[in-house]
């Protein structure tokens, strides 16, 4: 017979009820610093602060927009670099050392100089997302094509099939998984590019407030914020699960 805590998300939720809880009694009782750890009661009542006067809004859209952009484009040029680079061995002597360099230094260093190269504004937050995320998706492109199997594209082509059957076929499925398989990552990333180039140099955006809420010490915010852009990552994690599963029925 089962029973409501053999379901796994039961369990995590009150993993962390008890968590919270045991944060929020050792700050009752004096055993945490609120100036460096505040309690959970705190950090709510940080949050609540920013949604009920609307502040929060305009900052949330920039992160959004700047890591969405950044996210569609990286995947776009990722792909069409990637299947390039895979399938024309010119275009893969040219890419693949470039490619390894950008792998190889932290991006999230890029972040001056992209405030440098397009200003404060949206654009250069677009780009270090951007970057982030091609980056990903050109290694996993050009791995994913470098392992289908090379004898069942031998046996479409005997059969008659074109290279652009292979490709319907054999290819963008087999890719699709690879990227599906990776989105979740790649959402990371652009949220990560996004946030860090607002905390560099912006005028609103969630890092904008990060960088705000240092400035001034206020940890309950930074926390406040913290979580919050935990949250809308994680939700979006969850409609690409959706996604995947819907995508990959074919597996």
């Amino acid at each position: 017979m089962t029973t409501v805590f053999d379901r796994i998300w039961v369990r995590q939720v009150t993993a962390l009820a008890i968590l919270l809880g045991l944060w929020e009694a050792a700050g009752a009782a004096g055993m945490l610093n609120p100036l460096y750890a505040p309690s959970p009661s705190q950090i709510g009542a940080a949050l609540v602060q920013l949604f009920s006067d609307g502040s929060i809004w305009p900052h949330v859209e920039a992160t959004f927009a700047a890591a969405i952009g950044g996210l569609v484009l990286g995947v776009l040029v990722g792909v069409m670099l990637g299947a390039a680079a895979a399938l024309v061995p010119l275009v893969a002597q040219l890419l693949e050392p470039v490619m390894m360099m950008l792998n190889a230094v932290p991006r999230v260093v890029l972040a001056p100089l992209c405030v440098i190269w397009f200003g404060i504004g949206l654009g250069s937050k677009v780009a270090l997302s951007f970057v982030l995320v091609a980056v990903l998706i050109f290694f996993t492109v050009y791995t994913g094509i470098k392992q289908v199997d090379r004898r069942l594209v031998e046996r479409v082509r005997t059969l008659g099939g074109s290279s652009w059957t292979v490709l319907r076929e054999v290819y963008i499925p087999f890719v699709a998984a690879w990227i599906m398989g990776n989105l979740k990552v790649a959402v990371g990333f652009a949220f990560t590019g996004a946030v860090v180039g607002e905390f560099v140099g912006a005028s609103r955006g969630l890092g904008y407030l990060l960088s705000f809420a240092q400035s001034t010490f206020n940890a309950a915010l930074m926390l406040a914020l913290v979580f919050l852009i935990m949250g809308f990552v994680l939700a979006i994690f969850a409609a690409a699960g959706r996604i995947e599963r819907r995508l990959l029925r074919w597996r």
